[in-house]
């Protein structure tokens, strides 16, 4: 599970990206978390949660060659977190996960460690985290898992190409001006192994300014569900030099990586409802190195331009047993790979 109290491909061709919850009855997915918490000696407590989020996805084509149809109902995510706080400065978040079992047949999913870090917070402007944690690049990514506006994450255009969603290295945060203003900087392993020109670090940074309700957790959520009014506006910048040969086979013109995001994300609760707005835009650069000779590792999202745009409204009070948000989502996405004339991999 992630948890903002603490601190989270493959290229398909052009399709459809937007999202409506009014349509997307099918692919709902089914979210249970819950978990004790042990306390001993002197202010230490353990706690331990299990998130499982089960989903349906019903698929159909409608293509002249491939007129199919397939359900499929499998475990999207399913983990146990254990998050402990020895004192008032030193704790740590380890949490194991075993998803996607029982998707496209494989019910013999393995179990790794999702998260595992250990955190020192000094105090509220300056804090650090060691291990592998979330990536602190894009918004989206840091958003949790299991308290999103839509049904999931973008599948490619929110995740680095190198590390994914969590990486190895020690990040440094904390708020300032009663947390309207907060920064991250993060040095990580990025890109690893035999491909890669020279193992220098990835460095990321992030800050974002909170004009409403501010956002102080090195996570975020996708909806606060009318709890709390937002304007967070931020940008990062990620960067890590000699990460792929545009020349591979003659392992030369090492290229740098660089990437950058702007994003902003609004909700405000009112007496007609709660409305959601989020946005955001990104590049990556690896100075075209995958439209070159790469090695066979580069992925094409190593070259990538897009944005996405989200929005929501829940209906005042509540419909049955709970609350009732519309939602809809639509991305676009450009990579810098072209198959003669034709961007084969463009999405929108």
């Amino acid at each position: 599970m992630n948890r903002t109290t603490r601190v989270p491909r493959a290229v398909r061709r052009r399709v459809p990206t937007l999202r409506l919850a009014a349509l997307c009855i099918a692919t709902l997915p089914l979210t249970v978390a819950a978990g004790p918490t042990i306390e001993f000696g002197q202010g230490s407590t353990l706690n331990f949660t299990y998130g499982l989020q089960i989903w349906n996805e019903t698929r159909s084509f409608t293509s002249s060659t491939n007129p199919a149809s397939s359900s499929d109902t499998f475990l999207r995510r399913n983990r146990l977190a254990l998050t402990g706080q020895y004192n008032d400065f030193i704790g740590f978040y380890a949490q194991l996960e075993a998803g996607g079992d029982g998707r496209g047949g494989s019910n013999d999913r393995s179990i790794f460690w999702r998260d595992a870090y250990v955190t020192f917070d000094y105090r509220d402007e300056l804090r650090f985290i060691v291990g592998r944690v979330k990536n602190t690049f894009s918004r989206e990514n840091l958003e949790a898992c299991l308290e999103p506006l839509t049904l999931d994450r973008a599948e490619v255009l929110s995740y680095t190409p190198f590390a994914g969603t969590r990486d190895m290295g020690v990040a440094v945060w904390g708020n300032l001006m009663d947390a309207r203003l907060q920064y991250r900087l993060m040095v990580a392993d990025g890109r690893e192994g035999p491909y890669v020109p020279d193992g220098k670090p990835r460095v990321t940074a992030r800050v974002h300014v909170s004009l409403w309700d501010p956002e102080f957790n090195y996570g975020y959520q996708g909806t606060y569900l009318g709890t709390q009014k937002v304007l967070t506006i931020g940008a990062s910048y990620d960067t890590q030099p000699d990460v792929a040969y545009a020349n591979y086979p003659m392992r030369a013109d090492a290229q740098d990586y660089k990437a950058w995001t702007v994003d902003a994300f609004m909700e405000l609760p009112t007496a007609s409802g709660v409305f959601t707005a989020s946005a955001a835009i990104f590049e990556y650069d690896t100075g075209g190195a995958f439209a070159g000779s790469p090695d066979p590792g580069l992925s094409a999202n190593s070259d990538l331009e897009g944005y996405y745009i989200k929005g929501g409204y829940m209906l005042p009070g509540k419909i049955g047993p709970g609350r009732l948000q519309f939602f809809a989502r639509h991305e676009k996405l450009d990579y810098g790979v072209k198959t003669g004339i034709a961007e084969y991999y463009d999405n929108t």
